[in-house]
């Protein structure tokens, strides 16, 4: 049986959020990239919210290619909006994808922007 890119990769992060729980102190980074945007989220599983979010697709990033220059940027606001929030410290869900590239970018980004994995 064949499978798609897209099911392999739903596996793969289906296989690490068994062992990523975001909790309201220690909430979930989590990633989602299209071919287009990229996307950032601090989640709090148990109380099942989004505390902060950014994106590439918000107004001031909407005009950019995406890159390792916008994944940074992206990085940065969703850890200037999570301090702003009061969060420090994150678990890192990768989203099945490699840490490579726009993905490290974006956690390199947000560490240097406070967050703590």
């Amino acid at each position: 049986m064949r499978s798609t890119r897209r099911a392999a990769r739903s596996r793969r992060h289906l296989r690490g959020r068994k062992h990523l729980r975001g909790t309201a102190e220690r909430p979930r980074l989590s990633i989602y990239r299209s071919n287009r945007y990229i996307y950032a989220q601090v989640i709090d599983d148990i109380g099942g919210t989004t505390l902060a979010s950014a994106s590439s697709q918000e107004t001031d990033l909407r005009g950019e290619r995406l890159n390792v220059d916008t994944a940074a940027k992206v990085g940065s606001k969703v850890a200037d909006r999570a301090k702003s929030a009061g969060i420090t410290s994150v678990v890192f869900d990768r989203g099945g994808y490699k840490y490579h590239g726009r993905l490290k970018a974006l956690a390199d980004a947000a560490r240097e922007g406070g967050l703590e994995f």
